[in-house]
């Protein structure tokens, strides 16, 4: 077998620059350890931003897929299939709404949600034909098609990609005053993430996800809720907004609904909503595929028992707790600050002590895989399998690291 290093120089030489990943060359994985080519072993605690919920290779979502395998993987939308109906049925259940319109990625679930929304605006709120706007806040990452960033604030996502979409409105995140004044009579949509990824894992202050529920409800417009990141068991809850008591016309999901296994989202909402497509009008080839359909059912049936959202609930407490103690145990220096809610957690480190890649590096070579996010902030998300003892020697790296050790 090649070496790291070897397999690394193959990959700058024949992909695209599009990520910069640390250098580690994953060639095994169970639950939340990985083992790389030259057999060493890393704690995950990344869990493929959240796609990894239930750890890698899952027992019950390996053997949903490979019963699949061996039956049919793909019709395509063309034919019925007899994993459809059972997973939509379920899904619906599990958000408490009525239809499904299943995709594959979670850019393609949020640029679903975008047309669902317009298509809505136009034919149940009556705005009139081509001036539907949807409003979106600061700091967003929902993906990187050209209709997704054209509504970031994120240059290096946006640089050099327009001309844009035209059709967004971007108001500061978790300010209220801010959302009720973009609303307009042409406003279709609030687009938000409960709590916000990419940004850093930004959690937006008490009261502000059921101030959006009643600005929308008050006004006539979708509340629409990115949970692609923050749902599926990772805070605690089944979804992010539950924390607020707050249920949203329509979810966006994605990433852990695959398993780890195959990529799966869905857009998730009432007939009244959904309602509006007709045949021929949207779609995907691969979008709600056998395989997939099984993998996510198991997904599905795994959520209903509550079992992972009690372990991200009770484990979050631990991490959270154990931050809180590392910051103030490294003094006034490096951390300023430490956000999240349940197994999901943003770290702020003073630049001062190094950089997020630089950070991310040192607790390589103490074997645990984090990723930076917007300079020096690290963003924590253990599979919601792991150990109460692994969750613990994870934080402990992180000290030693963040302490200078």
């Amino acid at each position: 077998m090649s070496t790291a290093d070897d397999l690394i120089a193959e990959t700058e030489a024949h992909c695209a620059h599009t990520y910069h990943p640390l250098p580690v060359v994953v060639a095994r994985a169970e639950g939340a350890w990985v083992t790389d080519v030259e057999g060493r072993r890393f704690l995950d605690f990344l869990a493929g931003y959240s796609a990894l919920n239930f750890g890698h290779g899952h027992p019950r979502l390996l053997d949903a897929a490979r019963a699949q395998l061996d039956r049919v993987t793909l019709t395509s939308r063309a034919f019925h299939h007899d994993r459809f109906a059972p997973f939509c049925a379920g899904l619906a259940a599990l958000c408490g709404k009525e239809m499904v319109l299943p995709m594959n990625t979670g850019a393609e679930a949020v640029e679903t949600a975008v047309k669902t929304a317009r298509k809505w605006g136009y034919r149940v709120r009556g705005v009139p034909a081509g001036r539907a706007r949807i409003v979106v806040a600061e700091g967003n990452f929902h993906g990187r098609t050209t209709t997704v960033i054209s509504f970031s604030t994120d240059p290096e996502a946006r640089a050099d990609f327009g001309p844009y979409t035209p059709g967004f409105d971007v108001v500061p995140y978790g300010d209220l005053a801010a959302l009720r004044g973009a609303l307009t009579e042409d406003t279709v949509a609030v687009l938000l993430e409960p709590i916000q990824g990419e940004a850093g894992v930004r959690v937006p202050p008490p009261g502000y996800l059921a101030g959006v529920r009643e600005l929308t409800r008050e006004r006539g417009v979708l509340f629409v809720a990115d949970e692609i990141q923050s749902g599926l068991g990772r805070t605690g809850r089944t979804f992010a907004c539950e924390h607020e008591g707050v249920v949203p016309d329509v979810y966006v999901l994605g990433k852990a609904l695959g398993g780890g296994i195959v990529p799966v989202s869905a857009v998730v909402a009432d007939e009244e909503v959904l309602g509006v497509f007709r045949p021929g009008e949207h779609g995907s080839t691969f979008g709600g595929n056998p395989l997939a359909c099984a993998v996510a059912l198991e997904v599905v049936a795994m959520l209903r028992t509550g079992e992972y959202q009690e372990r991200a609930a009770r484990l979050g407490e631990v991490l959270h707790r154990r931050l809180s103690a590392s910051a103030s145990a490294a003094g006034p220096g490096p951390v300023t600050e430490v956000r999240g809610r349940g197994l999901w957690a943003g770290v702020d480190v003073d630049p001062a002590y190094g950089t997020g890649r630089e950070l991310s590096e040192r607790l390589l070579r103490r074997g645990v895989l984090v990723k930076e996010t917007h300079g020096s902030t690290l963003r924590l998300a253990p599979p919601l399998v792991i150990s109460e003892e692994d969750l613990e020697w994870g934080v402990d790296r992180l000290a030693a690291v963040l302490g200078g050790a």
